[in-house]
């Protein structure tokens, strides 16, 4: 460890400072000797040698600060007895060198006592000279030396303060670079814990941050390419198609593209692939200006691979439900061609072979439903002029023996005559999830309303139910493929959570929509939006009256025609 030599090194600068004049001063008395007593005026230049020896010699950090004041102290008294040897030679400057050294490095009792000392000094070299005339040269002396005593001491009690500032900035600069290094590295540590790639680039190209997860990829992210020694393969969604070098995301983010959860696959197809969800934000600096990106990746491999896995057991499944509905359809055919089957009974074979061909299409909607895909399904329709009430009425007949198991009441007083241009099947289709979910999670006992109406630009169907409703967290969700709420899932209720996204993209592939209001505990209430006429504008369509009462009560257990609403 490094001792402090400040103090020794400030009393040997002065008193070097003082021995260096003292012994240029001494050579000029040798080469032109002056008036006076030289013996004298010699023995205190010697004094003078000795204290400086003395400072030079002695280690003063390791020995109390008191014993320093000896060396000034003997200056005064060597330069006092040159000035009684040589009262001509105008040494009494020389008391300047003690008086700083004094006022300096001790203070203000320095100063003072130095002032003193010096004063006696100089009193006595004026009274050993009785006949030497004392003018104003003569006390101009003590008052420089007292003098610069006082701006020695000021100038030191300035650098003082200025020392101690910067010391107290210095401390608190030394713990600022602490505190961020230690944030530094705590970051660093998070950064390299996370399980997310992280790139940071600069707005030159260079890349200033690179975390550890996952190490390989990142590597193969920044080289741009999958090819060469030991490199990974990149491949783009279809996890098939080579992603070219100026396609990669780095090469987009210098380029300053930006985009989210482009999904690339690293190495050959098979179990031991990757797949990345990369996203590329642009960063901006105080004045709005481009400083770069930061391009996050994060393992997806493990939920495209769920994913994988359910739509293909969603398309297996569907798959085989087809043959032997394309065999029962058959079979019915053969049935209702029969002469032989009585009317009555032919009449109940005629809905079983509607309710299996409309079961058929149900299952090819399913298999496009289970695309990989995120987008909604492509489905076809065949839109006519048709009376949505005659749709509604009979989705209610046929699905009375469902309401009746479970105690449910069905109310389809409020249906009224309304055109809609739409595929009869689709929206059959439509109509039937929408009153079967409101039977299947109401409450024991509960009711069932049915309505229809029309402004002439759309037609509205609603249906509401007396059951559990939702919250707003779940109603986010709904619409979502293979969403189920928690309702449905606490209460056991089956479900592929794929009739309402469906019948969303019905109402919209007919230039409609689906909302939905609900209060949990209270119900919930559906309203089916349907262009009436093959003009009809479909985006922002004026909402009758009698519907936004039904999106301000949804749970109202009065009839829609009664209060002058669709259901």
């Amino acid at each position: 460890m490094l001792r402090d030599r400040t103090r020794e090194r400030a009393a040997v600068l002065n008193q070097l400072l003082l021995g260096l004049v003292v012994l240029i001063l001494a050579f000029m008395i040798v080469v032109a000797p002056a008036a006076g007593d030289l013996g004298l005026f010699f023995t205190g230049i010697v004094a003078i040698f000795a204290a400086t020896a003395l400072t030079v010699l002695v280690p003063w950090n390791r020995v109390s600060a008191s014993w320093l004041v000896i060396v000034p102290i003997v200056d005064i008294v060597a330069i006092t007895i040159m000035r009684l040897g040589g009262p001509n030679s105008g040494v009494g400057l020389l008391w300047i060198f003690p008086a700083m050294w004094l006022a300096s490095s001790w203070g203000l009792a320095g100063a003072i006592g130095g002032a003193a000392g010096i004063l006696v000094g100089f009193a006595i070299t004026v009274l050993a000279q009785p006949t030497r005339p004392v003018g104003y040269a003569t006390l101009l002396l003590p008052l420089v030396v007292m003098t610069v005593s006082g701006a020695s001491y000021l100038t030191a009690r300035r650098s003082a303060a200025q020392r101690s500032l910067l010391d107290k900035q210095a401390a608190v600069l030394s713990h600022a670079l602490e505190r961020a290094r230690r944030q530094e590295l705590e970051v660093e540590e998070l950064l390299d814990a996370a399980e997310f790639g992280l790139i940071r680039i600069a707005e030159d190209g260079a890349v200033t941050i690179v975390n550890e997860a996952p190490g390989q990829l990142q590597r193969a992210l920044l080289r741009g390419d999958g090819d060469g020694d030991g490199g990974v393969r990149v491949f783009s969604a279809d996890g098939v198609t080579p992603m070219p070098a100026e396609r990669m995301p780095v090469e987009r983010a210098l380029r300053g593209e930006a985009f989210d959860a482009e999904v690339l696959w690293f190495g050959e197809s098979g179990p031991q692939n990757v797949a990345l969800a990369v996203t590329v934000r642009r960063l901006t600096g105080p004045h709005g200006e481009d400083v770069g990106a930061v391009l996050v990746s994060r393992d997806v491999t493990s939920e495209l691979r769920a994913l994988q896995a359910r739509d293909q057991l969603v398309a297996s499944v569907s798959h085989e439900l087809r043959t032997p509905l394309t065999s029962i359809l058959g079979y019915l055919d053969l049935a209702i061609d029969d002469p032989q089957v009585p009317a009555s009974a032919r009449r109940g074979l005629e809905i079983a072979e509607r309710n299996a061909e409309r079961l058929l299409g149900i299952v090819a909607d399913i298999l496009a439903a289970s695309s990989a895909s995120s987008r909604p399904v492509e489905l076809t329709v065949s839109p006519v002029d048709v009376d949505v009430a005659d749709i509604v009425r009979a989705s209610v007949e046929s699905l009375e023996p469902r309401a009746a198991e479970r105690g449910v009441t069905l109310d389809d007083s409020g249906v009224e005559d309304a055109v809609a241009f739409v595929d009869p099947m689709r929206a059959r289709q439509i109509v039937d999830n929408l009153i079967a979910n409101a039977i299947a999670y109401n409450s024991e006992a509960g009711s069932v309303t049915v309505g229809a109406t029309t402004d002439g630009d759309s037609t509205w169907v609603l249906v509401r139910d007396t059951g559990i409703g939702m919250t707003e967290e779940e109603m986010s969700g709904l619409f979502v493929r293979f969403y189920r709420t928690r309702g449905a899932q606490s209460g056991g209720r089956r479900g592929t959570g794929l009739g309402l996204a469906i019948s969303r993209d019905l109402a919209r592939a007919h230039g409609g929509d689906i909302t939905v209001r609900s209060t949990p505990g209270a119900g919930s209430t559906f309203i089916l939006r349907l262009p009436a006429t093959r003009a009809a504008s479909a985006p922002a369509p004026r909402v009758p009256e009698r519907v936004a009462a039904a999106r301000r009560e949804p749970t109202a257990p009065t009839a829609a025609r009664s209060e002058g609403e669709a259901g």
